[in-house]
């Protein structure tokens, strides 16, 4: 199985600026995006006055086949918990860390006007 396609990551893209806008609406501040390290990767890592939340974000055309938190895996959770843990290392910080996911759904891909938006907390309980 070969990797994401163009189009798919400019879509990925497209989602993960989408839901840092939403983010910042909802008052939380951005800390960082896009944060890799030799684990993993978290699409985006935000804070409120309580947490510091690592961020996947599934975008996707349609809910047909799966809703997008369909898409994060077994396998993902763990690597975004060990990349997690690694930027927790590197930063000090007295907030209680949460795995959030935000799913993005845009059936005309980056020409969406309104795509739909679902934010779920704590979602790897």
């Amino acid at each position: 199985m070969g990797g994401p396609t163009v189009k798919q990551k400019l879509i990925g893209a497209w989602g993960e600026a989408l839901a840092a806008e939403y983010l910042q609406s909802c008052g939380y501040v951005v800390v960082s995006m896009g944060y890799r390290c030799r684990f993993g990767e978290v699409d985006i890592i935000v804070t409120d006055k309580k947490y510091i939340v690592f961020v996947e974000v599934k975008t996707r055309t349609s809910k047909h086949f799966a809703e997008a938190r369909e898409f994060v895996t077994r396998h993902k959770i763990e690597r975004l918990r060990r990349a997690a843990e690694m930027w927790l290392s590197a930063h000090e910080t007295t907030r209680q860390p949460r795995f959030d996911v935000i799913e993005i759904y845009a059936p005309q891909g980056v020409d969406t006007t309104r795509p739909e938006i679902t934010h779920l907390e704590d979602a790897f309980q």
